[in-house]
């Protein structure tokens, strides 16, 4: 039953439809209808036309927009790299400026073991030039202590002077006494052997760094000498 009264309505729209464009055809013609028609056509050409027009226009936008985005992104990206690469250009000022310090203080410390240097240096040579002309002085008593004691001097190894009493035993003339000397790392005569022993080597030592009376140091190292074989037969 529904489905015939929907074919009812349905023949009764189209008789109304026809009944219109009749009316419509007498009232303005179909010269006006056709023009109607035309217009309306044409105007859905220029709505289509625009449409494509603005269509295109809001891609390209959409194009343009993601582009803007993109060059936002980039300059985003550089301006981080910036602010990177600046930090490690502080960094690495820093580490010169640290740098620089530290060259600072080497090179203040070099000059200081330089001048410590020609101290010791300068400190050395006046000393080596003083132990020369003590052994200039002796060399120069060489000939003075051989007439008058009976002394023999020899230099030997590292810079040491050998002294060699004879006559001392009158019953062995020949036999050697002796003690060597040398001059230490401080300026002061040291005598590094002697034989045969004596006990006040250490005292005649002291007294000879005291006075600087080598003469009288040498003198009363051969006294002692020849008052071992009197001591050594009592």
């Amino acid at each position: 039953m529904a489905n015939i009264k929907t074919e009812d309505e349905i023949i009764v729209f189209e008789r109304e439809m026809k009944e219109f464009w009749t009316k419509l055809k007498s009232v303005y013609g179909t010269e006006q209808i056709n023009k109607t028609l035309t217009l309306r056509d044409s105007c859905k050409e220029s709505i289509k036309a625009l449409s494509e027009k603005w269509s295109k226009r809001l891609k390209e936008g959409d194009v343009m927009l993601d582009k803007i985005r993109d060059y936002n992104n980039e300059i985003l990206q550089q301006s981080q790299r910036i602010s990177e690469n600046q930090e490690h250009f502080r960094e690495i000022k820093s580490e010169v400026n640290q740098k620089e310090e530290q060259k600072k203080d080497l090179t203040a410390s070099i000059q200081e073991v330089k001048e410590e240097l020609m101290k010791k240096k300068e400190i050395i040579s006046s000393k080596n030039k003083a132990n020369k002309e003590r052994v200039e002085r002796l060399c120069k008593s060489k000939v003075l202590f051989e007439e008058r004691l009976g002394l023999e001097i020899r230099k030997i190894h590292n810079e040491q002077l050998q002294f060699i009493f004879r006559h001392i035993d009158h019953k062995d003339p020949d036999k050697p006494f002796m003690f060597t000397l040398s001059i230490n790392e401080k300026g002061d005569y040291e005598v590094t052997s002697c034989t045969p022993p004596l006990d006040c080597i250490e005292e005649f030592q002291l007294k000879v760094r005291e006075t600087n009376n080598f003469s009288a140091f040498v003198a009363n190292i051969r006294k002692a000498f020849t008052a071992l074989p009197y001591k050594q037969s009592a």
